[in-house]
């Protein structure tokens, strides 16, 4: 408890969303009085319900990119038979493994690695929403940019390019897997969820060298490893984002997730799939990526959420309307209920 303690206290990265938020909330509410909207951000990302703060689908999103940067997918409802999934897996010509998620997800809620059709169907059973089927893209980096662009111009800017790593141990020889993840601090917050999901596993002695990934999800909140790659930003890097906005035509603000084959290859625009648009919502992760303090992050954070507020009402201004209280109170309760159904299930759920 003391080890968790003092990670947790020296790690201001992990502290829950409130204690690093709240005291520069004023500012977001000084968005909200001047557009006389709670919702000032819904016009930014047009064609993205709710802008991309919460609860929009990732199928709206990938519908709005070039066909070939995304991984192929498939449309999943609860109150389909699994027959008919499987007839659509095949004739999609998807093949083990796969990635599947919600189809409105957040955090890595449920997202998963299926590897044989006993997982897809135990899977299957297990959710109650609509999901995605994926190609299960094996490019070895992940990597994310942050990019925002004003509707009147042609040139946007990305402000942060991280890669991430997964939440993983290295086997010795000796240790079980639960001394491995006893002894690694990034597990300390999420112990008992990880510990849950690898019961059958605890007493197996990892070989030398081995790794045991605890997390497919890539998420600084699933235990995803940030690192800084912003000396690698250049014009190069930009052309890519700028196309991908241009041909969208409304993705203004947000945060791309992506696996690519590497950097120079995402720069010139090949080998990479794009597995994410987040939009208004976002949170520009290479305020952890970089070393920040947590004054260097609220100065990050506030430009970020100065940049927002000025395209939604450069939009608002072409005739996009803010969305009004009711539709947006209504909307976020309904989401905010999904998204915790799904964190229930993802605690519950037992195949990695």
């Amino acid at each position: 408890m003391l080890k968790k303690a003092c990670y947790y206290i020296t790690h201001w990265e992990t502290w829950h969303w409130l204690a690093k938020y709240i005291p520069i909330m004023p500012v977001w509410a000084w968005y909200c009085i001047r557009s006389r909207s709670l919702w000032f951000f819904t016009p930014s990302n047009p064609t993205l319900t709710f802008g991309g703060f919460l609860g929009e689908t990732k199928r709206e999103m990938y519908e709005q990119l070039p066909p070939e940067t995304y991984p192929s997918s498939v449309y999943i409802s609860p109150k389909m038979e699994f027959e008919c999934v499987e007839n659509v897996f095949h004739n999609k010509g998807l093949k083990f493994p796969v990635a599947v998620k919600p189809d409105a997800g957040m955090m890595g809620f449920m997202f998963r690695k299926m590897d044989n059709a006993d997982q897809l169907l135990h899977y299957h059973k297990s959710m109650p929403v609509d999901y995605i089927i994926q190609d299960m893209i094996d490019y070895p980096m992940e990597v994310s940019v942050f990019y925002y662009r004003f509707p009147d111009q042609q040139q946007g800017t990305i402000t942060g390019f991280l890669k991430k790593e997964y939440l993983e141990v290295i086997g010795n020889g000796a240790s079980t897997l639960e001394q491995l993840i006893d002894d690694y601090d990034r597990v300390s917050l999420r112990l008992e969820e990880i510990k849950s999901k690898f019961k059958d596993r605890l007493e197996e002695i990892i070989p030398q060298g081995e790794r045991v990934c605890l997390s497919y999800a890539l998420n600084l909140s699933r235990g995803g490893k940030l690192i800084s790659l912003a000396a690698e930003k250049d014009s190069q890097l930009l052309k890519v984002f700028d196309d991908l906005s241009h041909y969208s035509k409304s993705f203004y603000y947000g945060r791309y997730d992506i696996k690519c084959k590497s950097v120079e290859d995402l720069k010139q625009g090949k080998n990479y799939s794009i597995l994410e648009f987040n939009g208004s919502g976002a949170e520009p992760h290479h305020v952890y990526g970089n070393g920040n303090t947590l004054f260097q992050a609220y100065g990050i954070l506030l430009h970020h959420w100065k940049m927002l507020f000025l395209i939604a009402r450069i939009n608002n201004k072409k005739g996009i309307k803010y969305w009004n209280f009711r539709r947006g109170l209504e909307f976020s309760r309904k989401a905010k209920k999904h998204f915790k159904a799904l964190n229930k299930l993802d605690l519950e759920y037992q195949y990695q």
